[in-house]
């Protein structure tokens, strides 16, 4: 009798407990993300937000930040997303190390009060790298 005691005590305080911890594990790889990445640049995005939200997935899914600065009319911006979507190693490799968020910067919106917070850029597409928290690393300008 005292061996099915045991078993039963570990049916009701172990296993469940076990089992709660891996729910929670598989509910964080699942719960949705608190930035999509974009598609285009967009004038009307508000960058300062998309910027927060990005941190809060990069520190979610213990991610680097890729900021990738540019604008629609940038012809270069358009070719290094080419050289993304054609090379599968090199979108899977940023995809597994980054939260990549498109900083718009054009003549509707240049998002300058967003941009100071980072060094002075040259020229586009201009790629800044943050950590997960949103602190500065690295700043890199096409070519």
């Amino acid at each position: 009798m005292k061996k099915n005691a045991v078993i039963f005590l570990l049916f009701i305080f172990i296993i469940p407990f076990n089992l709660s911890s891996q729910t929670i594990e598989k509910r964080s790889k699942i719960e949705k993300p608190y930035f999509t990445p974009l598609k285009k640049f967009d004038p009307s995005r508000d960058a300062a937000k998309d910027i927060d939200l990005v941190i809060l997935e990069a520190k979610r899914t213990n991610r680097r930040i890729l900021l990738d600065v540019g604008g629609e009319w940038c012809i270069w911006c358009h070719r290094l997303d080419t050289m993304f979507i054609k090379n599968p190693k090199v979108d899977k490799y940023l995809n597994d190390h980054f939260v990549v968020v498109k900083l718009n910067y054009s003549k509707e919106n240049k998002n300058e009060k967003v941009l100071s917070r980072y060094p002075k850029f040259p020229g586009f597409p201009h790629i800044f790298i943050l950590d997960k928290d949103g602190k500065f690393l690295k700043s890199k300008k096409h070519g």
